[in-house]
């Protein structure tokens, strides 16, 4: 009887614990900015034609974006958190600002066209700094499998609400 009472605390956790199973659906660990430009075709400096830095169907910025770190958690049912630091003007007459613009999340699961989007619903101001919090909600709910997840850090500027910075998937 006595084992079992010395056990009973280490049962009881390890019950807990398997009760309060980790939910995340996916992980982002690191971003990159937009540059708005995949490529061009001209002659010299300048180019005639260029190809736009689309991501699953979201235009880019109109200028390039640098972001130093993004951290972002999102969970089965919707619930996302992102801290990103330093999502600021990388190029054009305001660099290194923030051009006061409010930003959200959009997660993207599907490989292939048609893409379902899931945001957040509203915006976050950038600090001066280019830092940034969201704690919000997809909306609507992504699948319960992502398997091929990117995540957009989009300014707001409906109707298009182009894209500054994409999180960096954690693959583990």
């Amino acid at each position: 009887m006595k084992k079992f009472f010395v056990l009973s605390p280490f049962v009881v956790a390890l019950l807990a614990s398997s009760a309060v199973a980790d939910d995340t659906l996916v992980k982002f660990r690191g971003g990159i900015g937009v540059l708005p430009v995949a490529a061009g075709v001209g002659q010299a400096a300048t180019a005639d034609v260029v190809t736009r830095n689309i991501v699953r169907g979201v235009q880019p910025a109109g200028q390039i974006w640098v972001i130093a770190d993004l951290q972002a958690d999102v969970k089965v049912g919707g619930r996302i958190q992102v801290d990103g630091k330093g999502l600021l003007l990388g190029g054009g007459d305001q660099i290194g600002f923030n051009g006061n613009a409010s930003v959200f999340a959009t997660l993207i699961c599907d490989a292939v066209a048609p893409f379902d989007e899931h945001s957040n619903g509203a915006g976050v101001a950038l600090e001066p700094n280019g830092d940034f919090r969201i704690d919000d909600v997809l909306v609507p709910p992504p699948p319960a499998d992502c398997a091929s997840p990117v995540l957009l850090i989009r300014v707001v500027a409906p109707p298009n609400s182009p894209w500054f910075a994409v999180g960096i998937p954690k693959l583990d």
